[in-house]
């Protein structure tokens, strides 16, 4: 008795055309990113053996609450936030340190001021506020 062998279909998978639409997109992304340049003139500086690097301190602040306000890691009060900051610039150049202010939304507006007061009565004139973008909606 001879049995019937059943064709079964050969499932092959094509990966060819996908390999070409990812290659096309990695072109695509190449060709049309752009990378931000910093301004300025092209020089080609001397170089040095007792060159060293100058790192500008940063100050980060968050503004919470009254309550609750951070220099760096560090959690404080709207009482001794001048006090900490005056630890923290001592024994360098006010004027070489950077602060960065970040507060929250509802954040009174008295109480930032207040932290800006703080770091300018101990010389820190070079403050930078962070907000986010907003999203516009059309």
């Amino acid at each position: 008795m001879v049995r019937q062998r059943r064709l079964k279909p050969k499932i092959t998978l094509d990966l060819t055309p996908l390999i070409d639409i990812i290659l096309q997109l990695v072109i695509f992304f190449m060709i049309t990113t752009t990378f931000r340049t910093s301004p300025g003139i092209n020089l080609q500086l001397p170089g040095s053996k007792t060159a060293q690097s100058i790192a500008t301190p940063e100050l980060r602040i968050v503004v919470v609450s009254a309550d609750e306000i951070y220099l760096d890691k560090t959690k404080t009060d709207l009482a001794n936030i001048e006090a900490m900051i005056r630890k923290r610039v001592s024994g360098s150049d006010a004027q070489q340190i950077r602060a960065v202010l970040e507060g929250r939304a509802g954040a009174e507006y008295q109480l930032i001021i207040s932290v800006l007061d703080a770091l300018r009565l101990n010389g820190i004139e070079n403050v930078g506020l962070i907000t986010r973008k907003e999203k516009v909606v059309q």
